[in-house]
């Protein structure tokens, strides 16, 4: 009797981590995110930085209000210490090395490069490096820590923060907008969290990654 009781509640404890996380009849915010930026990569060498983010996001990309289909997308960047002319190449080395030459871009000084993938990396991510021809490996790491957390629980933490906007938002178990949630890296991690409106009137948030607590808020007019 006790082996069936054991095995009846495992089977409830299951069954409930499937229901969505906003509860049962009500509205599934998480399926309104349209953006989402779930992790970082950082290397650093003696002449650059590059930085790989794995983004899950709309196509194409607009603060309109509605979410849209979701893509994965990693996109890097790589700034250099010293700006220079330098032809810049990077490559993923998984099975088969994946990558390209990076575009310069002229508004923030740095190099580009992005590509659809199914799965994202996890903990590290082998790069190869090519300057004019010259390569180099790196191990790039991910900043995130055991006590960051998740991008969905970042967001519950601004939606109850929020919660009269998003109520005004809110019809039935429909939602009238969009949802940003990136995770970002300054002087520690912090996540940015975006609530978008039909109006393209944003509440921007920015949250401690590991406690959910928000530490600055604004609204914007897009």
């Amino acid at each position: 009797m006790k082996h069936k009781k054991s095995f009846f509640l495992t089977l409830f404890f299951a069954a409930a981590m499937l229901l969505p996380l906003s509860g049962c009849g009500e509205t599934d915010y998480f399926q309104y995110v349209s953006d989402c930026r779930s992790d970082l990569f950082l290397a650093r060498t003696e002449d650059f930085e590059v930085t790989v983010s794995c983004l899950t996001r709309e196509y194409p990309f607009a603060q309109d209000g509605y979410a849209g289909a979701l893509g994965k997308t990693v996109e890097a960047t790589l700034v250099e210490n010293t700006l220079s002319d330098a032809t810049y190449e990077i490559y993923f080395l998984e099975d088969v090395p994946r990558g390209g030459e990076m575009s310069f871009r002229s508004v923030s000084s740095d190099r580009y490069y992005s590509r659809g993938v199914e799965e994202f990396p996890k903990d590290t991510i082998s790069l190869r490096i090519v300057r004019d021809g010259k390569s180099q490996e790196i191990a790039a790491t991910s900043v995130k820590n055991q006590k960051t957390l998740s991008p969905f629980a970042a967001l519950e933490f601004a939606l109850s923060a929020e919660k009269d906007a998003v109520k005004k938002l809110t019809s039935g178990n429909r939602f009238a907008g969009e949802l940003h949630v990136r995770l970002i890296r300054r002087d520690k991690n912090y996540y940015y969290v975006g609530i978008v409106d039909r109006n393209k009137r944003t509440v921007c948030m920015l949250l401690d990654s590991e406690t959910g607590k928000v530490l600055a808020r604004r609204e914007k007019l897009d």
